[in-house]
């Protein structure tokens, strides 16, 4: 599995690049899914997944020229029989999974059961914020917002931990680096967060991506970054 994880979506030619050399064909014959579930956990959520799927947003991913495009709801697919939805999946070039609240979105990759695919699936995952943020072992207590039902925990196979995530990469990430509607995101509050944090971490403005393939990290940005390793005790 190979992954580009972003803060906002292909916003510039570089972390365009970056996706050109993952899919390895233009973009045009590539099919995707798009992924909105962690935008229902915030505010206006329908309305960000509305603009998400139609390139209304200010984080592009959808509207690049795809192939095909369609979309992937989490929530929907525990009903669902999964010879309705599996081998589209597989057959699928790209996933484009959308930002809002990461631990709701967590829980639907375990719940709806793509979480137990992505590790042997053959294609491209394309995170934004929250969609970025799963894919590493933990997101830090700074970004836990919503917490699920009683009883059924997010975290490891144990239930326990309330940050952890899938762990399918090495490292964790500080998203929207210097956001202006985002005042707390600054470089200090990231060195906080990161000294806190057990495992290697990146703090990324929305002009920066972290493509990984074979467990391997490079850093596509036309923007601020910091990479920051753990504290020995």
């Amino acid at each position: 599995m190979k992954y580009l994880l972003t803060s906002a979506g292909i916003k510039n030619p570089s972390i365009n690049n970056a996706l050109l050399e993952l899919l390895g064909k233009p973009i045009a014959e590539a099919s995707a899914l798009g992924i909105s579930t962690a935008s229902y956990a915030i505010p206006n959520g329908p309305i960000r997944a509305w603009e998400f799927y139609t390139g209304q947003a200010t984080t592009p991913m959808c509207e690049l020229g795809w192939k095909s495009m369609g979309v992937l709801e989490l929530t929907a697919l525990p009903g669902i029989s999964r010879e309705l939805w599996v081998p589209l999946v597989q057959e699928t070039d790209v996933l484009l999974v959308n930002g809002g609240d990461p631990m709701y979105l967590c829980y639907w990759m375990r719940q709806s059961g793509l979480a137990d695919l992505l590790p042997s699936w053959q294609g491209v995952y394309v995170g934004l914020s929250a969609g970025s943020m799963i894919m590493t072992p933990r997101i830090g207590e700074w970004f836990v917002g919503w917490t699920p039902p009683t009883g059924t925990g997010t975290g490891t196979a144990s239930g326990s931990g309330r940050d952890e995530t899938l762990g399918l990469v090495d490292f964790s990430i500080f998203p929207h680096l210097d956001h202006e509607m985002l005042p707390y995101n600054t470089m200090a509050h990231a060195e906080k967060w990161a000294a806190g944090m057990p495992v290697p971490t990146y703090a990324i403005d929305d002009e920066t991506a972290i493509q990984v393939i074979d467990g391997n990290a490079k850093v596509f940005s036309e923007g601020n970054w910091k990479q920051f390793t753990p504290q020995v005790s």
